[in-house]
C-alpha cells in the first residue's frame, strides 16, 4: 500500500505554502495531498518560479507522488493572500484547512497529517480562541491529553506543558498532569518508536532541581512522587533533573527521551541542536501527526528563501510511522 499523507499549509502568508511546493518537487514513496486553495499554491509557485500541477484528491484512484505535482483538497481563502501580510479575514481558513484534513485522518481516508507552520495571533485576533495545533487537534479527535514530542537527531524531548504564559506554569505542574504526560510518552515510545522498557529522563522544574525544596516544592511535591510511583511499576525513569545538565551529550546517549517541564525549558535546546532536521510530533491521538519545527518566516514569504529541510523530515517520519 501507498502511503497517503495530507498536508496543511497553515498560515497562506508565511513560508508553509512555499515549503509545500519545493518539498513537492521531490519524488517521494507516498502520495500527497494538501488541503489548500489552489490559486494561493499556483500564485506562489509562479513567484518561486517552480513548476507545479494541481488536480483534484480522488480517493479511490491512489498513485504514488510525480515531482512537480500535488493532489488538492480545494478550500477556498475569504480574501487574496499577499505574502509576508498577515490578515485576520483569512484566519478561519487555517482552521479549515486543518479540520478538513484532521477528519480525513480520523475518516481513514489519509494515513497521516503534517502540518505547516501558523501564527496564534492572528487567530486569535481574528477572535479565534486558539492556543496551538496540540490543542486543537486534540479536541477535533476528542481524544485524552495530547502531548507534544520534538524528535531530533540526538534526542526526543516531550512537554508536560505546552503553549501557557510563564507564570502559569507552576501551577499546572501536577502529579496528574505529570503523570499523564509519562503515560502517553512511555506507551507511545513502545508502539510508535519500537523501543522496548524505554528509559526516560524526567526535567525538575526549578534550578539546580530545585535543590531539596530550597529553590521550590514542585520536585518534593509532585515531580519525584510520580517518578517513585512509576519506578515501582518497573518502569526505566530517572530524575528530576536540572535543566541544565539533562542535555549534556553523555546523559543524552543514555536516555531514550526527556519530559520536560515547560516549552521554553527544552525547545531551545532541540532546536540549537538540529533546527530544521527536529520534528514536532503530536502523541496520544488516534492518528499521526508530524509537522515542522519553525514558524511562518513572514519576512521570506515568496522569496524562495525558505528552506523545506523540516517539512521533509516531518514527512520522512510521518512515513517511517505509517509503516510501523
Amino acid at each position: 500500500m501507498i502511503p497517503r499523507i495530507v498536508l496543511s499549509p497553515g498560515e497562506p502568508a508565511g513560508i508553509g505554502p512555499d515549503i509545500i511546493i519545493k518539498t513537492a518537487q521531490q519524488p517521494w514513496a507516498a502520495e500527497l495531498v494538501v488541503v489548500s486553495d489552489p490559486d494561493v499554491l499556483m500564485e506562489r509557485a509562479e513567484l518561486l518560479q517552480l513548476p507545479l500541477r494541481l488536480f483534484e484528491f480522488n480517493p479511490s484512484n491512489s498513485t504514488t507522488h510525480q515531482p512537480g505535482s500535488l493532489a488538492i483538497v480545494s478550500t477556498p481563502v475569504k480574501e487574496k493572500v499577499i505574502p509576508g501580510k498577515l490578515n485576520v479575514n483569512n484566519s478561519h481558513y487555517v482552521l479549515n484547512c486543518l479540520r478538513t484534513a484532521t477528519e480525513g485522518c480520523l475518516q481513514k481516508q489519509f494515513d497521516a497529517l503534517v502540518t505547516g507552520p501558523i501564527n496564534k495571533a492572528v487567530m486569535n485576533d481574528a477572535g479565534l480562541s486558539f492556543t496551538g495545533h496540540t490543542e486543537f487537534l486534540a479536541q477535533v479527535c476528542k481524544s485524552g491529553p495530547p502531548l507534544m514530542l520534538f524528535v531530533a537527531p540526538q534526542t526526543k524531548v516531550a512537554l508536560v506543558t505546552t503553549h501557557l504564559a510563564l507564570s502559569e506554569v507552576p501551577k499546572n505542574i501536577t502529579k496528574t498532569n505529570i503523570e499523564s504526560a509519562l503515560t502517553v510518552l512511555h506507551s507511545e515510545l513502545i508502539n510508535k518508536f519500537n523501543i522496548n522498557n524505554p528509559v526516560i529522563s524526567v526535567c525538575g522544574l526549578n534550578p539546580h532541581a530545585g535543590e531539596h525544596g530550597h529553590l521550590g516544592r514542585e520536585e518534593i511535591d509532585s515531580i519525584i512522587p510520580v517518578i517513585e510511583k512509576f519506578k515501582n511499576q518497573g518502569w526505566l525513569i530517572k530524575g528530576p533533573y536540572p535543566a541544565d545538565t539533562i542535555f549534556t551529550l553523555k546523559h543524552l546517549s543514555e536516555t531514550d527521551a526527556i519530559l520536560a517541564m515547560y516549552h521554553d525549558q527544552a525547545l531551545p535546546v532541540v532546536k540549537y541542536m538540529g533546527f530544521g532536521l527536529a520534528v514536532n510530533v503530536t502523541l496520544g491521538l488516534p492518528i499521526i501527526r508530524t509537522s515542522v519545527d519553525h514558524g511562518t518566516a513572514l519576512d521570506i514569504a515568496g522569496t524562495n528563501a525558505s528552506d523545506e529541510s523540516s517539512l521533509v523530515a516531518a514527512l520522512n517520519l510521518a512515513i517511517t510511522l505509517i509503516h510501523r
